[in-house]
């Protein structure tokens, strides 16, 4: 997995990140695309479409490493019953 090849570097960006209280530009970009729903009457309302919205997927990464320390942390000093 290209994640674990690449976790220190992505680990200094996110601590980079989090302490400059900045998140780049590019992270905060989704694409969105739109697709028919099969079968509708009429394709001129809103609701014949679907909307299907794309993370940055560097962004999904990082939140899931900093949801995991702070899953140990919280196992490891019991903060939770």
């Amino acid at each position: 997995m290209v994640a674990l090849i690449i976790i220190k570097d992505l680990v200094k960006v996110a601590s980079h990140c989090f302490i400059s209280k900045i998140i780049l530009k590019h992270l905060k970009k989704f694409i969105t695309i739109v697709l028919r729903k099969e079968e509708k009457k009429d394709y001129s309302l809103l609701s014949s479409y679907r909307l299907i919205t794309f993370k940055n997927m560097l962004i999904k990464v990082l939140k899931k490493h900093v949801a995991n320390i702070i899953f140990k942390a919280v196992k490891e000093h019991k903060l939770l019953p």
